[in-house]
């Protein structure tokens, strides 16, 4: 017998045994794919009657698991919340998460619209968006970071009755992200085209606006865990935060806090660019000041087309500079 005879049953055999080998890992990842899809099911059914015996009705419609073998895919066709004893609803249109299997632990959530709630204190709400789309990177005990970008986004009232809803907003897009950063949680964000209805504001006007911003919440990681309900008492640091409109331009960077009585304390520094732009929109979003903005903004535009100034708020009593700004109500 040559050596190639000798080979050839040693080859069939190694191949057999890869090939065995593969079969089983399938089955393997079979098995535990279809586990995992069926305690999806059961645990969102528990919750859901767990819920229902607290006297909440909760829900996600036609819940389905789907997308062996490659992802993992969670949806239902709407999403609803109500708790009578609280007074509080809100319900959505159909989700969908996707996990793929390469990047287990980053699923894609999208969710769309519109998303309509009821809460003690404030009017109903309808809010829509063209696309909705969010982005977990998971991990232990939270998660690494959670993004959430929409795109066509609109909100107005959302009457029980026969009346006619209040256009409220509209943006073009807007975007945030949020992450820990030891016990605090740094925010990201932006958006663009937003315009504010002037029912909305109590008659005043702005226009068309485009934001940024970068900061981080102090002790945050404890106030989502305990579900802080008020601002009262918590702290900001603000390293960016960018304003603008047309050639108006405000950036702000600084400390900013709330106190137990819900006043606002801030030592900010602002940077301006084009003063009579912004001169122009803050009279018109603050007319009570009209005169005393036009006129210290005119003072201002004789430092150059990008001065820098301090706004201070002290117990709420706000100030740019030496020109004052009024009085920002408590906070809840």
């Amino acid at each position: 017998m040559t050596s190639s005879d000798e080979r050839q049953p040693k080859s069939r055999r190694g191949l057999f045994w890869l090939v065995a080998f593969i079969v089983v890992l399938f089955a393997i990842y079979s098995g535990g794919w279809y586990y995992l899809a069926n305690r999806v099911r059961v645990e969102a059914d528990k919750a859901v009657a767990t819920l229902n015996k607290s006297g909440i009705n909760a829900g996600c419609a036609n819940l389905q698991v789907s997308g062996y073998p490659l992802s993992f895919t969670v949806s239902c066709d709407n999403l609803a919340y109500e708790d009578d004893a609280k007074n509080i609803a809100a319900s959505a249109g159909s989700f969908n998460a996707v996990a793929q299997i390469i990047q287990p632990l980053s699923p894609v959530a999208d969710l769309r619209g519109p998303l309509r709630t009821s809460v003690p204190g404030m009017v109903p709400l309808w809010i829509d968006w063209d696309n909705l789309q969010a982005k977990v990177n998971l991990s232990w005990p939270l998660p690494q970071r959670i993004s959430l970008q929409a795109e066509g986004l609109s909100g107005q009232t959302d009457p029980a009755d026969d009346t006619d809803p209040v256009e409220l907003f509209s943006a073009g897009r807007a975007a945030g992200q949020l992450q820990p950063n030891g016990q605090d949680v740094d925010y990201a964000g932006s958006f663009t085209d937003l315009e504010i209805d002037p029912d909305a504001i109590g008659g005043r006007v702005l226009p068309a606006l485009d934001a940024s911003g970068d900061a981080t919440l102090k002790n945050g990681v404890a106030l989502i865990g305990t579900q802080v309900k008020s601002l009262r008492g918590q702290s900001l640091e603000i390293r960016n935060l960018d304003l603008s409109s047309g050639t108006a331009r405000v950036t702000v960077s600084g400390p900013l806090s709330v106190d137990a009585e819900g006043l606002v304390d801030a030592d900010l520094m602002i940077r301006i660019k084009d003063p009579k732009a912004v001169a122009s929109i803050l009279a018109g979003a603050i007319p009570e000041q009209k005169n005393a903005i036009e006129q210290g903004f005119a003072a201002l535009a004789m430092l150059g087309k990008e001065p820098s100034m301090p706004l201070k708020v002290i117990k709420g009593k706000a100030s740019l500079g030496f020109i004052p700004l009024g009085k920002i109500k408590p906070v809840q």
